[in-house]
């Protein structure tokens, strides 16, 4: 019971995540984190931290990511949809600057792992979205950091769904530096 599927993307060491889902008449049942399945695909991660946020339509959140204490994550919608998005920036990779965009759902369960060292953020594209994600590392407050979701030597893709429309950002998100600028901040540590 429980077994999951790991979906390669354009990005190495970005997957999409499939878990096999028990559904009848009553509704469904899955596993949405199984530390032993986990590492049977390759997921080695030690979770320590669960985050939870709600927003509504037309909300981007990121593209944030941590420098010293960089975070890798599992990430999934439990209500609505988005467009997931996770930026490499590991200055040595060969898709430094590259982006992956997914979309994740409660219809479509799919979770989205994220190793460190990526920028990431989110659109929501329903109302009334929650966003579940888990952290190998603790937030940091010092080692908060961030780059414009427009920043167009990135040139995300946020689809259609912003075509003349205005995404709701906070403060922080609406002036972030741009990737050229953020790199300043942004210590990445080759892993052993």
């Amino acid at each position: 019971m429980g077994k999951l599927k790991r979906i390669e993307t354009e990005i190495e060491g970005v997957y999409i995540i499939e878990p096999t889902i028990f559904g009848d008449e009553r509704g469904f049942f899955f596993e949405s984190y199984n530390k032993r399945d986990f590492q049977e695909i390759g997921i080695l991660d030690e979770f320590v931290q669960d985050n939870h946020s709600k927003s509504r339509k037309g909300v981007l959140r990121g593209l944030h990511f941590q420098t010293e204490h960089s975070q890798g994550k599992l990430i999934r919608v439990i209500k609505g949809g988005v467009l997931d998005i996770a930026v490499d920036l590991r200055k040595n990779s060969a898709t430094f600057g590259k982006s992956i965009k997914v979309e994740l759902s409660e219809e479509n369960k799919r979770m989205l792992y994220i190793p460190k060292n990526f920028a990431h953020g989110f659109l929501t594209i329903s109302d009334d979205v929650e966003f579940r994600y888990k952290v190998d590392n603790v937030y940091n407050k010092e080692s908060e950091g961030g780059m414009r979701y427009d920043d167009p030597s990135v040139n995300v893709d946020w689809g259609s769904l912003l075509n003349g429309i205005e995404p709701v950002l906070s403060e922080k998100d609406a002036h972030g530096p741009t990737l050229e600028d953020a790199n300043n901040q942004f210590v990445y540590k080759e892993e052993a």
